[in-house]
This record gives structure tokens, sequence and C-alpha cells, in this order.
């Protein structure tokens, strides 16, 4: 596996850390939803970055009075169709105002890049053979859109009336 962020390989400073799994002495770790609830006082209390991975059925709106204490969020894309992921990026950056990194999960797929990236996603764990060309060219492949996104350009509406 590979991270991606602005379309090139980047460094993974990240561990997961399964709920089986001790912590590690010090670094930045993504844990689980049900291990953020579990340890919650002693995973706030570690003097290092947290992250969260929130599964598809798992809203942000669960910790939402906690968002403030993550520097990444990873949502699982499960399978190509379910899309729930989408929205839970959509509402971390517009309902939440979370500013922290978003990271696409799981089954990323590369005809899904342009819809990620408008709703917020910013980072992509991929497998090693991905083209990362994809990155490239997602952001071109349309430059009028009728659905307003979390990050981006206007809406078509938005331009014909001026919001």
């Amino acid at each position: 596996m590979k991270l991606v962020k602005n379309a090139a390989v980047a460094e993974d400073g990240w561990t997961t850390v399964a709920d089986d799994e001790n912590l590690p002495e010090g670094g930045a770790v993504i844990v689980s939803l049900a291990r953020f609830k579990a340890e919650r006082d002693t995973l706030v209390g570690r003097n290092a970055p947290l992250g969260l991975r929130l599964k598809s059925n798992e809203p942000p709106a669960t910790v939402a009075e906690d968002l403030e204490r993550f520097s990444v969020i990873a949502l699982e894309f499960p399978i190509f169709r379910d899309g729930r992921a989408y929205s839970h990026a959509t509402q971390l950056r517009q309902r939440f105002g979370f500013e922290g990194e978003i990271r696409a999960v799981g089954d990323v797929l590369w005809d899904q890049l342009l819809n990620m990236i408008r709703c917020g996603i910013d980072a992509f764990e991929v497998d090693d053979d991905f083209p990362l060309d994809a990155f490239d060219e997602a952001p071109k492949l349309f430059s009028n859109y009728y659905q307003p996104a979390a990050v981006g350009g206007p809406s078509i509406f938005e331009k014909r009336h001026g919001a």
C-alpha cells in the first residue's frame, strides 16, 4: 500500500493500530472508533498525534465533540458500491469544519477520485500498482458541475445566479 497526497506518493507518518494491538510508545496512530470510545482518556492523554478510522456505518456525528482531537480521519470504502464515506467526508468539511486530513482507505478506485476530492478527501491509501497519473487527470475530467461540493469551484447554478 502507498499513501498519495497532491497526486504524489507521500511518506505515511501514521501507524494504524488494530484494536487488539498495543499502542506504540510514541508516534502518530490511527485507531478505530470502537477503540477510541473504549480507551478515550488514554488516547487523548498521549503526547502524540491521534487519528481515527471510521467504518462506512459510523457517521462522524458520533465523535463531533472530539473532532478537534484528531489530525487525520480515515474513512473506509469497504466496496465500491458503498458510498456512505462520501457523505461522511462532506459532513466533516461542511457541517463540522474539520480541517485535518481526510483519508480514503479500502476499495479506492481511479474513477471515484474526482468525487472523493470534491467531497473533501485529500489523501488516499491505494495499492502499489495504482496509476498515479489518475490523480493528475481526475480533477481535469469536468470543468462544470451540477452538484455543489465541499471543496472546489461553484456549481452551475451558483455560476448562473452569481452565488
